[in-house]
Parts: C-alpha cells; sequence; structure tokens
C-alpha cells in the first residue's frame, strides 16, 4: 500500500496493517498511525519520554548472584579398554624400539622423546555416523 505522509510516498505493507488491524481489533487509520510510529516516521511524546526515563535509570543487564559456592559435579567416564590396549601395545612398541615412553593418560595419551623432539600422541575415538 502506497502512503503520502508530509510530501513522502511511503510503502506500507498490507500484511502488517491488516494483522495489526485484526490483533488489536483497532482500524485502518489506527493501524497506519502505529506503523509510522514504530517506523520513527512520527515521533510519540510518551514513548520518547518513557525512552529518556529509562536511560537515565539504567538499563543494564541484571545478573543474580548466589551465596552459596556452586558444588562442581565431576565427570566420571566409562574405561574404554580397548583404547587402554592401543596405548599399552604403543608403550611396548617403542620400548621395543628403544624409546622411552610415557603414558599420560591411560586410555588416551602417551608422550615418548626421540633425541632432542619431544612428542605426544592423543588417541581419539571417532563416533559412528549417524544414520
Amino acid at each position: 500500500m502506497k502512503y503520502e505522509f508530509n510530501g513522502r510516498n511511503i510503502t506500507i505493507p498490507d500484511e502488517i496493517i491488516a494483522k495489526s488491524m485484526k490483533l488489536l481489533e483497532i482500524s485502518r487509520e489506527e493501524a497506519i498511525q502505529m506503523y509510522l510510529e514504530d517506523e520513527g516516521y512520527i515521533t510519540n511524546e510518551t514513548v520518547e519520554e518513557l525512552t529518556k526515563k529509562a536511560k537515565a535509570a539504567g538499563t543494564e543487564k541484571i545478573t543474580a548472584k548466589s551465596t552459596k559456592p556452586r558444588k562442581k559435579s565431576e565427570r566420571k567416564r566409562k574405561p574404554d579398554e580397548e583404547k587402554e590396549n592401543i596405548i599399552k601395545t604403543l608403550e611396548n612398541a617403542l620400548k621395543q624400539a628403544g624409546i622411552d615412553a610415557n603414558i599420560t593418560n591411560k586410555a588416551k595419551i602417551i608422550e615418548f622423546s626421540i633425541g632432542n623432539n619431544h612428542y605426544k600422541l592423543d588417541l581419539i575415538k571417532k563416533r559412528p555416523p549417524k544414520q
């Protein structure tokens, strides 16, 4: 819908006007007036006054604070014997090759050094693809 306001042609979507009329049970002129105010074509003194009051009062985000410390629940992992066996096999293979290996996490990480270089292997088990 084309609407002329103060010498300007404004395009107002018909859906918005119809929706406002239906939901708020207002006339077409009131719906157009509301649209013009919402889009900033008309200034509403009441809205401007309330906006200034809100800014003056400070509308920063308020967060709730508790005096009790929160308990952190510790996650218990199920032992993965397959991963533990792989890490143990890698450690044995490295020791047979004359390399001193250190298991940092028995089902995940093994570290070793060759000369001046330090290596760390992190074993990650991939999930099966979703079907």
